[in-house]
């Protein structure tokens, strides 16, 4: 039973990646390590397959070998959390929406420009 819970989430987990290439909002990197993590407890062949994929295998392979997210990565989602900030900011949100928004998303972009290049 757990490693159906643990597939299930991992395909949501995939079923958010893919959301994501189309939502600049939602990051679509982070859900396919997450998803390749819970398909490692609950379906080693689909994990063996998320790996080898073509577009998300490398990006999984060198965050789970060295942390690491490459340079054109870094650079898309900063830019994608600039653009949500800026769209916020024409649309008139409040300033501590603003605010809320700056400070995750510049935390966030910290993290990642922090990373080590692969």
């Amino acid at each position: 039973m757990i490693r159906v819970i643990y597939l299930v989430l991992g395909w949501l987990s995939v079923g958010l990646g893919v959301l994501g290439i189309l939502l600049p909002v939602l990051p679509t990197t982070p859900f396919m390590i997450l998803a390749a993590f819970l398909f490692s407890r609950g379906s080693p062949r689909t994990r063996a397959w998320l790996i080898e994929h073509a577009h998300f295998g490398p990006h999984i392979r060198n965050w789970e070998a060295t942390g690491a997210i490459a340079p054109r990565a870094k650079r898309a989602a900063v830019a994608a959390m600039a653009m949500v900030l800026l769209v916020s900011l024409i649309f008139g949100f409040g300033w501590w929406i603003l605010s809320i928004q700056a400070l995750c998303m510049g935390a966030a972009a910290v993290f990642i420009l922090t990373r080590p290049d692969p």
